[in-house]
Parts: C-alpha cells; structure tokens; sequence
C-alpha cells in the first residue's frame, strides 16, 4: 500500500518547504502542514501541544491499515519526534532532519541568543540578511521566509530547549532515520541519538548544510523513499 509521508518544515519556514516532494514521491500520498505560527497558520501562538495536533491531525487521514511516515526538519523534526513519543500507535517511521543537536547543550545559547535578538531587533532588517545569505547557497525568492516568520521563532525554539531532550526517544518505537547534512551544525550530536534510538539509523547527505531539505531536495527524497520502502516491506512481513 501506498504510504502516507507527513512533512513537516523547520523553523522561518512553512509548508512551502516541501513543495516540490510530492513530484519527488510519486509512491506515496504527500501532506505536508504549517506549525502554529507558520505560513497559513501565521498569528498562531506556538506551543508544542499545538505542534503535535497539527501532526496528530494529518496522520489521522490515512486508510485503513496505511503506513504513516513523519518526517520533520529542524524544528519539525524535534516536534514530529515528540509526536512519535506521545503517540507511538499514530505512525510506523520517522525521520529527523537536521535535528540532532542537543537543544539543552552550550550549543542552543547560540538559539537562545538568536531567539533573544528577534525580540528586539527589525525583523525586516533579519529577512534581509536571511536573503543574503540564503542566496549564497543556492535558494530561490520562494523558498525564502517573511519577515513575519521572526515573531514566532522566540516561541518555538523554547519549546524545543524546554520538550525536546535526547532522552525523548527512549519512548519512540518505531524505526527512526537521522538524515543529516555534510554540514549541518544540527548534526553535532547524531551519534548520541543514534545510541538512544530503539532502532536508528543515520545516513548524510553530501555537501549539504541544514537547508538539505531544499537545497538537496532529490537526494533527501530519495533517502526517504528508500526508507519509507524498506518500511513497508518489514510491515508487510508481519502480516
């Protein structure tokens, strides 16, 4: 059966992220949704019980016996492994992208610190050299956030520091995927999570930063794919 893939887009991002996924994977039926404070849910507060209904209610629309598959990037790969931890019954894989960094170590003062300027500094003046640098490495005008993507982001990455600790996936059943970028700053303690993960796995996409997902777009998808395959073939073994 075809599986479903819930998509789920990191922080100053939105669905739009994943735009091009559903031509990438043909195979599957595709959701990909808005955090609270995201894209069409801009001027939603953030909170990661909000996070988690957002998934709760994509993965809710699979068939009768469908394989589910969440995949999140960055800060929706840390709310998508909460997901998976709450409500273990609700889906057969996740992968996490960019999402293994220790939100409670000396490298999240980095986030605190950035999440600290937004509060008080432009955000226009913050979209602009998002801009800068987002086109130094290859992104296009679409793929680039508002300015109104900023007020959120204080919400979310506490939310990450405060329900986000390696220790989460010690409650996670089912198979996980780390899929990282050659480098990505996110990937500084992969082998850690590796280690807690029940039945992990953890490959890395060459020469790609923390933006894989839209940077990298055919080689993540690939990942997933083959993923979400070998998924269904060990579901299909059971029965």
């Amino acid at each position: 059966m075809r599986p479903l893939i819930v998509l789920v887009h990191g922080s100053l991002s939105s669905a739009h992220e994943w735009s091009v996924y559903r031509e990438l994977l043909p195979g599957a039926d595709v959701v990909a949704v808005d955090l609270p404070g995201h894209g069409d849910r801009t001027g939603e507060p953030f909170s990661t019980a909000a996070a988690v209904e957002v998934i709760a209610d994509a993965s809710a629309g699979r068939r009768p016996g469908q394989p589910v598959i969440v995949v999140g990037h960055s800060l929706g790969g840390y709310m998508a492994c909460v997901f998976a931890a709450r409500r273990p019954d609700a889906l057969d894989g996740l992968v996490m992208i960019g999402a293994s960094g220790d939100p409670g170590s000396r490298m999240a003062g980095v986030y605190r610190g950035f999440a600290w300027v937004t509060e008080r500094v432009s955000h226009e003046w913050l979209a602009r050299v998002r801009d800068r640098i987002a086109g130094l490495i290859g992104l296009g005008d679409d793929q680039l956030p508002s300015a109104s993507a900023y007020a959120v982001l204080p919400a979310s990455w506490r939310a990450v520091m405060r329900d986000c600790p390696p220790e989460l996936l010690a409650k996670v059943t089912c198979p996980v995927l780390f899929l990282n970028g050659q480098f990505d700053q996110m990937r500084v303690n992969e082998r850690r999570y590796l280690r807690l993960a029940r039945d992990g796995a953890l490959i890395i996409v060459p020469g790609a930063t923390h933006l894989a997902p839209m940077t990298h777009a055919g080689q993540v998808a690939s990942r997933i794919w083959s993923f979400s395959e070998g998924l269904v073939r060990r579901l299909g073994a059971r029965t």
